[in-house]
């Protein structure tokens, strides 16, 4: 993946299927904020994709050589924009059961590679 790296996280909406349209109508091409978009680049988020399946969300994120998690979350905690974006999205998202305490977005292990078969 020339230096890149995959993560994989998983989070959960409530279940309500109008909150879920809006979620959508949130994620759809052009509806998410410029600044929100811009915060995710610059931290070196070279690729994101979210899946959803019922009520389980499924964000598969690629990160160029050296991103730091830590330094994203503290950018984002300064960000009056990007804030916001969070504020508004956490009216329709829960942490998914397994969880830990404050973790928003669960990072999943992964557990078969075929390239490794």
């Amino acid at each position: 993946m020339n230096g890149s790296e995959r993560h994989v996280l998983l989070l959960d909406l409530v279940e309500d299927a109008g909150l879920i349209a809006e979620y959508e109508a949130w994620h759809a091409a052009g509806a998410v904020p410029h600044a929100v978009v811009r915060s995710i680049r610059r931290a070196g988020i070279v690729g994101m994709e979210i899946y959803r399946a019922g009520d389980r969300l499924v964000m598969v994120m690629e990160t160029a050589a050296g991103f730091d998690a830590a330094a994203k979350a503290a950018a984002d905690a300064a960000d009056p924009d990007v804030r916001d974006w969070e504020a508004l999205m956490s009216r329709f998202q829960r942490p998914i059961s397994t969880a830990s305490p404050g973790e928003k977005w669960t990072t999943a292990r992964r557990i078969f590679s075929l390239d490794e078969q």
